[in-house]
This record gives structure tokens, C-alpha cells and sequence, in this order.
């Protein structure tokens, strides 16, 4: 069964399960709740605690659930799971990592930092434009909205110099929060790839290094990458002529 959540921040709906789902339960506890949720805003936060005894989706219930994320995941911000480890938060681990949408898991001795994360802010990018020098820092978890608040930004950059030199910088960079802002940086890479003259790119993870490195094949800029010790040694490079 499935038993809705209250008091939750204004945007948020919240579900806790617990035993076998049905169809019914999601047709008439979760549709309707996310329904009414989306016709007051654009996109809304979701927090899904699954209690230990719960014991699965019938058959009937894993249809209704894929029907409705067909139709509705795109209107999802983020979603917070509280599953304690087992067999349900490996599947779901699996399942977060196709999700369009943020997805991340807690325990359930972490419901109050579930809650906290679904109402706080997540990464940002900061541009700064000296010169012929345009300074990018991812900091945090980027999510696709930071990447639509800065479009026209960035555009009003790069219409400002002809080939400008990008200094990227990932040292607080946390990576991105599911696919769709994952998307959105591809996206970024695909329409200015051919503008800058020289990229620089200062990174603290080897993660970051590799998937930096993935990506320079794409553009055709000179591209170079170096450690978090070494910034300025890549501010040095960047202005060099």
C-alpha cells in the first residue's frame, strides 16, 4: 500500500510504502497527487520512502509505474528515495542512473537530510569574462536549471570575443545530477566547440581529468589539462601567446 506524505515543502510530494503495490495504489494515491502538483508548478520534487518490510510491485503495479514515468518524468526536479541497503536499493541504484532527473538514495536514519537535500539549492557555474579570458567554475552537483540560467549568458560572452580563451575550472565540481544536465553540458560543448582558441582545464578528480579528456576530442580548441595544485601554471598557459 501507499500512504501519502504531508507537510512537505510547498512543490514536494511525498509517498511511503510499505507491503506489496498494486496498480490501484499508484492509480489512486500517486497519479492523482502528482497531477495536481503539476498543474501548480512546472516541475515538482518527489520524496519515496520505502519502509523494511516492503515486499515489491505486483505485476499490474510495474505497469502503472513504468506508464507513469513515461509521462511524467520530464516534470520531475529531483527525487530523494529512503530504502535501507538490500535488494531494493541496488535495482534502484541501477534505476537512478537512467533517470532524466536527480535521483539519490538515503536510509532511513537520513529522512531529515533527505528532506534537506530536496529543498536546498544544488551546484552553480560562475562566468567571468577578463579580456580575452573567460573563466568557467562548475561548483557542486550541476543540475540542467543551471544550465539554462546561464545560456544567455554564456552567449552574451562569446558574442562579446571572437575566440576567447576558457579557463574551465572543476576543482568544486561534484559532477552532474542525471542525465538531462549531462545532456545539457554535451549540449554546450557541441555549439561553442569551434570558438575558443585555447581551453585550459583544472581539475581535482581523476574523474574529471578523464571525462574532460573525452570531451576535448570534440572540440577544436588547443586543450590542455592540470591538477588543482597546479592553477596557476594553467593560468599561465591560458594567457601565454
Amino acid at each position: 500500500m501507499i500512504e501519502l506524505l504531508h507537510d512537505l515543502p510547498d512543490g514536494t510530494v511525498g509517498f511511503c510504502c510499505r507491503g506489496q503495490l498494486s496498480g490501484d495504489d499508484i492509480q489512486q494515491q500517486v497519479l492523482p497527487a502528482i497531477e495536481q502538483a503539476m498543474t501548480e508548478h512546472e516541475q515538482i520534487k518527489c520524496l519515496v520512502v520505502f519502509e523494511p518490510g516492503f515486499e515489491g510491485f505486483s505485476l499490474e503495479a510495474a505497469w502503472e509505474d513504468a506508464n507513469l514515468g513515461l509521462r511524467h518524468w520530464n516534470g520531475f526536479e529531483r527525487m530523494a528515495v529512503v530504502v535501507d541497503p538490500g535488494w531494493l536499493q541496488n535495482g534502484l541504484r541501477a534505476i537512478g542512473l537512467l533517470m532524466p532527473c536527480p535521483m539519490k538514495l538515503f536510509s532511513s536514519a537520513e529522512m531529515e537530510t533527505a528532506q534537506r537535500w530536496l529543498s536546498e539549492d544544488l551546484g552553480t557555474i560562475h562566468l567571468d569574462l577578463q579580456g580575452e579570458i573567460l573563466s568557467v567554475s562548475l561548483i557542486g552537483q550541476v543540475d540542467r536549471k543551471v544550465y539554462e540560467r546561464i545560456n544567455d549568458d554564456l552567449a552574451n560572452l562569446f558574442s562579446r570575443v571572437e575566440q576567447p580563451r576558457v579557463l574551465l575550472d572543476l576543482r568544486q565540481f561534484e559532477g552532474w545530477q542525471g542525465l538531462q544536465s549531462l545532456n545539457q553540458h554535451l549540449a554546450l560543448i557541441r555549439e561553442y566547440r569551434h570558438r575558443p582558441s585555447r581551453v585550459a582545464v583544472v581539475y581535482a578528480k581523476p574523474w574529471q581529468q578523464l571525462a574532460q579528456r573525452m570531451m576535448a576530442q570534440f572540440v577544436s580548441a588547443k586543450t590542455r589539462t592540470f591538477s588543482g595544485d597546479d592553477l596557476l601554471a594553467a593560468q599561465e598557459w591560458i594567457c601565454a601567446e
